[in-house]
């Protein structure tokens, strides 16, 4: 046996492989946060029981259609809350802290390039939002949800919607102190979850500002996942376009925008 044999290959590892690592020491540091579990998990949750359970809200009744439970309605837009938190809120509180701290600047000169911590980040948050939609849909089914439509609209929808919070959430994080970012992505969690049709319907608001919200990227997720899951529709292209919009403009302006100190 030669000298040298079990002297290890200089250089970094290939970038799939980084990729893939820094996807599970991200996953495991969301899931390991408190504030973001009760955000991306418990606060959903506790919304989707409590509204389901409780006479609070009256469910809209399409013309011809016919009367359907809380659950029903409620379901769609608590699944649309689950992205917003995870994609938006978490990702924006989490990177805007890594920024302040100097994380992203070390691994910015770190193998990995910075465009594969990007990668890691936004597959991180699928994976959250996987496990969020599997414990949801489960808590929804057992509160006796009855979904309909076609699953892949639902996966494109929650794609497209993925994509607008995380555009929205990294320009908030690589753009505003990470104080501001904390308080500004929970302010705006608050508001959107009030206003975008998640829990109280948009026809609810005067007619003056529902089509304002209605161009709100968690109301065209949530009135998308419901046009699909509550009516079977095949696909809302409207709210398909509106979350298009967001995502390429959040996207851009956060490739554009964002400083990694």
């Amino acid at each position: 046996m030669s000298a040298g044999t079990f002297t290890p290959a200089a250089g970094a590892a290939p970038v799939s492989r980084m990729i893939l690592a820094q996807t599970a020491l991200e996953t495991r540091m969301l899931l390991r946060n408190g504030e973001q579990l009760l955000l991306t998990v418990i606060i959903p949750a506790l919304l989707l029981v409590l509204f389901s359970t409780v006479d609070i809200i009256t469910v809209p009744v399409r013309e011809g259609s016919a009367a359907q439970e809380p659950v029903d309605f409620l379901a769609p837009g608590v699944l649309a809350l689950a992205v917003m938190s995870t994609a938006f809120t978490g990702q924006a509180i989490a990177t805007g802290f890594d920024r302040r701290y100097g994380v992203l600047k070390r691994l910015g000169a770190s193998p990995l390039p910075r465009w594969a911590l990007m990668s890691a980040k936004t597959l991180s948050v699928l994976v959250t939002e996987v496990l969020q939609i599997a414990l949801l849909t489960v808590i929804a089914l057992a509160l006796g949800w009855s979904p309909q439509g076609n699953p892949l609209s639902v996966a494109l929808l929650i794609l497209l919607g993925t994509a607008a919070f995380s555009g929205l959430g990294l320009l908030m994080a690589g753009t505003l102190k990470a104080e501001a970012t904390l308080a500004a992505a929970n302010l705006v969690f608050l508001l959107l979850l009030v206003g975008g049709g998640v829990i109280v319907p948009l026809d609810k608001f005067p007619e003056a500002v529902q089509s304002v919200l209605g161009l709100l990227p968690i109301s065209a997720l949530s009135d998308g996942l419901r046009e699909v899951l509550q009516q079977g529709a095949s696909l809302p292209w409207s709210d398909v376009a509106v979350l298009a919009v967001w995502a390429v403009l959040g996207l851009g302006a956060a490739a554009r925008f964002f400083r990694w100190e």
